[in-house]
Order: C-alpha cells, then sequence, then structure tokens
C-alpha cells in the first residue's frame, strides 16, 4: 500500500507536462474549394493539406482539374513534387515536350523551371503537389486553349 501511495505521489508532477490530446488532422479526400480562376483556363479544385510554418517547411496541396483544364506557364523558387493519386493530364518543362501524366507518376520538378500541368482532354486529374513554403508561384506566361489543344492531340488521353 505505501508503494502505492509513494508512486501515485511520484506520478503528480508529470500530469502537468503530458502532451495534449489535441490533434491536427485533414483529409486528402476533401474536394477542397473551387479556385478563383486567375492562372488556369476550366475548373479546378484545391486542398490545401500542409502548410510551412516554422520548422516545416514545405507545403502539400492537393489539386483537382476537370476535364480540358490547364494551368498557365509558371515557375517556383523551390523543387516542385507532384504526385498524381488518380486520372491523367499533362505535364510541360519550358523547351521540352510534354508528356502524359497518369495516376502513380510523381513527377519533380527542378526549383526555378519554368513549367505547366493539366488535366486531359477527356478526364479529371488529381495530384498532390509538394513544394516549398518560402516563395509564392511565378506566374510568367498564359497557356492558351489553342496551345493546350495542340499538346492534347500531340499526346493522346487517358
Amino acid at each position: 500500500m505505501k508503494t502505492s501511495i509513494l508512486l501515485l505521489l511520484c506520478s503528480i508532477p508529470f500530469l502537468g507536462v503530458s502532451q495534449s490530446d489535441t490533434y491536427t488532422v485533414t483529409s486528402y479526400l476533401d474536394e477542397g474549394m473551387k479556385a478563383p480562376n486567375t492562372h488556369y483556363i476550366g475548373e479546378a479544385w484545391l486542398n490545401g493539406l500542409v502548410r510551412a510554418d516554422g520548422d516545416l517547411g514545405y507545403n502539400i496541396t492537393k489539386a483537382t482539374f476537370k476535364a480540358n483544364s490547364t494551368l498557365d506557364w509558371h515557375w517556383h523558387g523551390t523543387p516542385q513534387v507532384l504526385i498524381v493519386v488518380e486520372g491523367a493530364g499533362y505535364y510541360q518543362e519550358r523547351g521540352k515536350a510534354p508528356i502524359l501524366m497518369k495516376k502513380g507518376d510523381v513527377i519533380t520538378c527542378p526549383k526555378e523551371t519554368e513549367h505547366w500541368h493539366a488535366s486531359s482532354k477527356e478526364g479529371d486529374v488529381t495530384y498532390l503537389a509538394i513544394y516549398g513554403g518560402s516563395t509564392p508561384t511565378t506566374w510568367t506566361e498564359v497557356l492558351t486553349q489553342e496551345a493546350y489543344d495542340a499538346v492534347a492531340r500531340q499526346v493522346g488521353g487517358q
């Protein structure tokens, strides 16, 4: 009995320093919010899953682009990783041929490399975009519907 009381008294100081039982939980399954139609053609939905702050130096955003939707040319001050989780789309870096990106693909774009990415003409694409949180995206040139259509004819669909 004395041992139990002694253990209880010794553990009381640790009650004040225990970890919090609250967590920050988000879901990448949520569609997110419809993006303002500023730097793209079509319809896009964004879900900011993780935001850089303090010790965490990167963002993770889930992006869903509906069929026939595309981003403008842009670049990031840090590398960007795209992980395609559903559907198919197009990806192109300045000076290189466009490619079809599809579910399961992981694309790494070096920092300060001008590029664009989009859904395919035929279907939606959903990807997780991982990028540094310290610098904003730099938008460089509008990707016209005509240029997008030409890529769709060249690369194909799903």
